[in-house]
């Protein structure tokens, strides 16, 4: 395989895990929101499998992971991001924060996640005895759950609303 590059693996910090990041599923630059000072980074997102993993650039390791079967909703979040093009993906105890270039890569990202924390769910492995999972947990894909930031109704191209002007 002459002229292919080969990104090195993840290793998860706290239990020496090494993931294979190569031949993802869907990958391309996002900006995520740091979870201690607030500010957006942008990152190179790989996903693969159950994990959403993060990195500097395309081919260096990844330095984070999303462990998608911890994953509860992922939907839109431009109000409360503030942010167009963005979206949350939220487990119990933490809820990221990225956008997406355009509308499109939005959508796309958001429809490969959902896809992926579906995938992870004991409904979707149809009973194989596995309990717990997202779909048990009450997964939401795009957009479901009363979160208030978030009501379509608050979306308008009045020129008195002073988010989209």
């Amino acid at each position: 395989m002459a002229g292919r590059l080969i990104r090195p693996p993840y290793v998860e910090p706290t239990t020496s895990i090494v993931y294979d990041t190569n031949d993802p599923e869907y990958e391309g630059w996002l900006t995520k929101q740091s979870m201690w000072l607030k500010d957006w980074r942008r990152r190179y997102f790989i996903l693969k499998g159950s994990k959403l993993f993060f990195a500097k650039v395309p081919h260096s390791a990844p330095h984070g992971m999303i462990d998608l079967a911890q994953c509860t909703t992922v939907k839109s979040a431009d109000l409360k991001s503030h942010k167009r093009n963005s979206f949350e993906i939220s487990t119990p105890e933490v809820t990221y924060l990225l956008y997406a270039d355009s509308e499109k890569e939005k959508d796309d990202w958001i429809g490969n996640v959902g896809r992926a924390i579906v995938r992870c769910s004991s409904t979707y492995q149809r009973g194989n005895g596995s309990g717990g999972g997202a779909a048990a947990a009450g997964t939401t894909l795009d957009g479901g759950g009363g979160d208030e930031y978030d009501d379509d109704s608050t979306y308008s191209n009045d020129s008195n609303n002073p988010y989209f002007n």
